[in-house]
């Protein structure tokens, strides 16, 4: 009798063990959760440069205007225009930053595990995708995220000509291009001990300041 007891009091205190380990570790479980979470919340997102401007086969990140075009380029525009596609492709930099700020430590990166996208030009919506497994260093620090982008111009221009597709495309990815006429609205997913927690709503980003 005596054994069953000691062994119904070893097999309880076993268990009564195990419970505190696992709650232990469930709540130190939430608290990197909540820390995750709060620090991700201190990102900012910015957009960067656009490079690489290829439309319709033709390079012209060294182009200011419609009269840089030489022979050969003009003759590739043309084609693609009379045959209904101004195909685009370039890569759009997004910056995310963690701030330096109060609420982290320089060791304190974020992982997000995914980040949706969508692409605006001159707030017309022309993309979507997803980016995913993205670090972002420690307080201070920034990381640049490209985003890959293939469009037709001809569809965003519509009936406005063959000029108006031309500067649009410099105004993006020529010599003096810029990103000020994009807008990138994201809604990352950020990497937890629980899984993924999507951030609410979305981030519209912008060049001229962080968000």
């Amino acid at each position: 009798m005596k054994n069953k007891y000691n062994r119904y009091v070893m097999l309880t205190s076993a268990c009564l063990i195990t419970a505190l380990i696992i709650s232990s570790a469930y709540l130190s479980g939430c608290s990197g959760v909540s820390d995750t979470i709060k620090n991700a919340e201190r990102l900012k997102f910015k957009l960067g440069s656009v490079e690489g401007f290829d439309l319709a086969g033709v390079k012209i990140k060294n182009m200011n205007s419609i009269k840089d075009l030489n022979i050969m380029d003009g003759a590739k525009l043309l084609s693609g225009f009379t045959s209904g596609n101004m195909k685009s492709k370039f890569t759009v930099n997004l910056i995310a930053k963690n701030p330096d700020t109060q609420g982290g430590s320089k060791e304190s990166s974020s992982l997000i595990k995914s980040l949706d996208w969508r692409l605006l030009i001159d707030n017309k919506e022309v993309l979507d995708g997803e980016v995913n497994n993205i670090t972002v260093p420690g307080v201070g620090k920034s990381v640049t995220i490209p985003i890959p982008v293939t469009v037709d111009l001809m569809k965003i221009v519509g009936d406005a000509g063959y000029e108006s597709i031309i500067n649009l495309a410099l105004a993006l990815g020529g010599k003096s291009g810029s990103s000020s006429r994009l807008t990138l609205k994201i809604k990352p997913t950020i990497d937890t001990f629980l899984g993924g927690i999507s951030m609410p709503g979305e981030i519209d980003v912008i060049d001229k300041e962080f968000r």
